[in-house]
C-alpha cells in the first residue's frame, strides 16, 4: 500500500473523503426469512429467552461469557430490564420466523458513530438457535444495518482467544483475524486474552453476496441442509 507523505517526508493514511459521523444504530427490528432481530424487551422476551437457553443443561454456552447461567428466571428477567435500558451495549432478541419465539439475544456495542465503528458481541445462541439459518441470518442482518443503512467503515468481533467455537464462526461469517490483545480483561475472575476480527466496508460487497447466496431457498435442499457452504460460496466470490 502506498502513502502520502507529509512535506517533512513522514507517511500519512490517505484522506477518507466526503466523511462525516454516522447515525448510532436505530432501536427497530430487522427482518430477514428465518428470523427477525428485535430490541430486546424484558417484559416480552425475558420467559421464553430464560426457557430456551435452559435447554443448555450443562451451561457450556456461558463458559466463555461474561454473565450466565441465571439461577431463576427472576434473576434473568432482571438481567434482560438492565440490558433493555442500555444504551452501549444495545441487546436484542433473535425472533424465529416459524414459532414466533425468541431464541437468543445480541448486541451492538462499543458503538463509535464519529469514526464508523462499531461491534457486535454478546451472542448468547440457545440451543434452540444454534448452528441453524436463523443463526446466519441474524449476523446478516446486523451487518446489513451498519453497512447498508448506516455506512459504517468497520465492523468488529471480539473473543476469548480460548473459544475457538467463535473464532470458527466469526472466520465462517467472513471476518479477518487482526491479532491478540494479551491479558485484555479480567472476566469471572480469570485472565482473557482477547481475539480481535473484523470486516471493512469495501469489503462488504463480497460478503454480502455470499449471505445472500447462502440464505437463498436454492441452497437448502427439502430436508432444509445447506448445499453449499458460506466459505465455499464466498472462496467462490
Amino acid at each position: 500500500m502506498t502513502h502520502d507523505l507529509t512535506p517533512l517526508g513522514d507517511p500519512i493514511g490517505p484522506i477518507v473523503r466526503n466523511w462525516t459521523p454516522r447515525a448510532r444504530p436505530p432501536r427497530t427490528a430487522m427482518t430477514g426469512r428465518f428470523c427477525a432481530v428485535v430490541p430486546l424487551s424484558a417484559r416480552e422476551h425475558a420467559a421464553d429467552l430464560y426457557a430456551a437457553q435452559a435447554l443448555d443443561g450443562d451451561g457450556r454456552m456461558w463458559t466463555w461469557m461474561p454473565n450466565g447461567p441465571w439461577a431463576s428466571e427472576a434473576e434473568y428477567a432482571a438481567w434482560a430490564e438492565a440490558a433493555e435500558a442500555s444504551e452501549d451495549p444495545q441487546f436484542f432478541a433473535v425472533v424465529e420466523s416459524v414459532t414466533g419465539k425468541p431464541v437468543g439475544t445480541c448486541s451492538y456495542l462499543r458503538i463509535d458513530p464519529a469514526n464508523g465503528v462499531v461491534e457486535v458481541g454478546w451472542i448468547a445462541w440457545s440451543p434452540l438457535l444454534q448452528q441453524t439459518p436463523a443463526a446466519t441470518e441474524a449476523m446478516y442482518l446486523m451487518m446489513a444495518r451498519v453497512f447498508d443503512d448506516l455506512g459504517y467503515r468497520r465492523y468488529e468481533w471480539k473473543c476469548n482467544d480460548l473459544n475457538a467455537a467463535s473464532k470458527r464462526a466469526a472466520e465462517r461469517l467472513g471476518f479477518t483475524f487482526e491479532g491478540l490483545f494479551r491479558q485484555a480483561v479480567v472476566v469471572k475472575g480469570r485472565n482473557r486474552d482477547t481475539a480481535w476480527y473484523s470486516i471493512l466496508d469495501h469489503e462488504w460487497p463480497r460478503a454480502k453476496a455470499a449471505f445472500e447466496a447462502w440464505l437463498s431457498p436454492d441452497n437448502f435442499d427439502e430436508d432444509g441442509l445447506q448445499k453449499r457452504s458460506l466459505t465455499d460460496i464466498r472462496n467462490a466470490l
